[in-house]
C-alpha cells in the first residue's frame, strides 16, 4: 500500500497534458503537503476573535445574571396555609337535618347541622321551673324578715311597757315599806304583801318581754340566713338554666367563619357525641408559608414585596408581601426534636418558615386552598 501511494504521487504530474499537480513547492523547490501545513493564520485569528467574543458574552451574561439574581430570594418549599376550622358537637344526640354540602360556601353564623333538641328542651324547661321555685322561696324568705322585724318591734314595745310596770310596782312597794316604818298602823301587812307580789309579777313580765324580744331578734337573723340560702339556690337555678340554654344552643351547629365546607362526614340520622368531627371549614383568608433556608434570610425583612407563582395557576401573576418570620427553625417544633448532643453530628442547613400574605389578584375564580404548591420570590433589594 505504501508503494502504491508513492507511485501515485510520482505519476500524478505526468498524467495527462496540462494536468494539475497535487503538490506545491516551497521556496526551496521542495514539495509540501497542505494537510501538514496547519491552520491558515487568517482563520486562526478569526477563531480567536470569535472565541473571545463568546467568552466575553458568557462573562457579561454571568455578571448580569448575578446582578439580577442577588436582588431576589426564592424557594420551592412553600405552600398555601390557613387556619382550618374543625366543627364537632358539644352535646350528644341524633342529627335530624344537614343544611350544607361538600365544597359549599358558607357565611359566619350560618346554620349547618341541626341535632335533635328534645332532651335539651326538656332540661331547659326543668331548669326554668327550678329557677321559678327558687325565686318564690327567696321572696318568701325576704317577706319573713319583714314579719320578724315587726314582731321584734312589738316585743321591744312590750319590754318597754313591762319595764315601766315593774318599775312602778317596785316604787309602790318601796313607798309602802317606808310608810309602814314611819307609821306602822297606817299600812296593813296585806297591802305590803300585795305590793310585793305586784312588783315580782311585773318584773317577771318585764323579763319575759325581754326574752321575747331576744327571740324575735333571733328570728330576724334566722330569716336573713334563709334569705341567703334562698339567694344561693336561686343563683344555682339560674346557672343551671343558663347551662341548659347553652346546651339547647349546642343543638344548632353554625359556621364560626366565612369559608368553604371540606371533609363533610355527617349525615341525617347519625348519632354524634362530643368531640366527633363532623366537617371542616377552610376560611377565605389564606397565606403562603415558605420554608427558606436559613442562609437565605440575611436580607429578608417583613414588608418586602413578593412575586408568587402558584402551580395550579401558572399563567396568573400573584403578588404579596412578607408578613413575618418565625423565630426558630421548623425542626425545633417537631414532635421529636433532634438531639445533637448525642452520637455523631452532621450539620444540615435548616429551614425557617416565613409567612407571606397574598395581596392579589383578588378574584374568586382562583380557588386557593391549604397545601397547594407555591414558588415565592422575595424582592430583597
Amino acid at each position: 500500500m505504501a508503494d502504491d501511494r508513492t507511485q501515485n504521487r510520482s505519476a500524478g504530474p505526468q498524467s495527462g497534458s496540462g494536468g494539475r499537480a497535487t503538490n506545491d513547492s516551497n521556496g526551496n523547490g521542495q514539495p509540501t503537503d497542505r494537510k501538514n501545513s496547519g491552520m491558515d493564520p487568517r482563520k486562526r485569528r478569526r477563531f480567536i476573535v470569535i472565541a473571545g467574543i463568546v467568552v466575553m458574552l458568557i462573562v457579561v451574561a454571568a455578571v448580569g445574571w448575578w446582578l439580577h439574581a442577588r436582588n431576589y430570594e426564592n424557594t420551592d418549599d412553600a405552600y398555601i396555609d390557613a387556619h382550618i376550622v374543625h366543627l364537632a358537637p358539644q352535646i350528644e344526640g341524633r342529627v335530624i337535618q344537614v343544611f350544607t354540602n361538600d365544597n359549599m360556601r358558607v357565611r359566619k353564623g350560618q346554620l349547618l347541622v341541626q341535632i335533635d333538641a328534645s332532651d335539651a328542651t326538656a332540661r331547659y324547661d326543668q331548669a326554668r321551673a327550678q329557677e321559678a321555685q327558687a325565686e318564690a322561696q327567696l321572696a318568701q324568705a325576704e317577706a319573713q324578715i319583714g314579719v320578724n322585724q315587726a314582731a321584734y318591734q312589738q316585743a321591744l314595745a312590750s319590754v318597754t311597757g313591762a319595764g315601766a310596770q315593774a318599775m312602778n310596782a317596785s316604787l309602790d312597794l318601796a313607798r309602802y315599806r317606808g310608810l309602814r316604818q314611819a307609821m306602822p298602823s297606817a299600812v296593813a301587812g296585806q297591802q305590803i304583801d300585795q305590793a310585793r307580789a305586784t312588783a315580782v309579777n311585773a318584773a317577771a313580765q318585764r323579763n319575759a318581754a325581754q326574752k321575747q324580744a331576744a327571740g324575735a331578734l333571733a328570728q330576724i337573723k334566722a330569716a336573713k340566713t334563709q334569705v341567703q340560702g334562698a339567694s344561693a339556690q336561686l343563683k344555682t337555678a339560674e346557672a343551671q338554666l343558663k347551662q341548659a340554654q347553652i346546651n339547647l344552643g349546642y343543638t344548632r351547629i353554625v359556621s364560626s367563619v366565612d369559608g368553604t365546607i371540606a371533609q363533610l362526614s355527617v349525615a341525617v340520622g347519625n348519632y354524634v357525641s362530643p368531640g366527633t368531627q363532623m366537617l371542616a371549614i377552610v376560611p377565605f383568608r389564606v397565606w403562603v408559608t415558605a420554608n427558606f433556608k436559613e442562609s437565605q434570610l440575611d436580607l429578608v425583612r417583613p414588608g418586602q414585596k413578593v412575586d408568587i407563582r402558584i402551580d395550579a395557576y401558572p399563567d396568573v401573576d400573584f403578588y404579596g408581601h412578607v408578613d413575618s418570620i418565625q423565630r426558630g427553625a421548623g425542626q425545633a417544633f417537631a414532635l421529636l426534636p433532634p438531639e445533637n448532643a448525642t452520637g455523631n453530628f452532621v450539620k444540615v442547613v435548616q429551614r425557617v418558615p416565613v409567612k407571606i400574605v397574598i395581596d392579589g389578584p383578588k378574584d374568586r375564580r382562583y380557588i386557593l386552598g391549604p397545601g397547594m404548591s407555591v414558588v415565592p420570590t422575595v424582592h430583597v433589594r
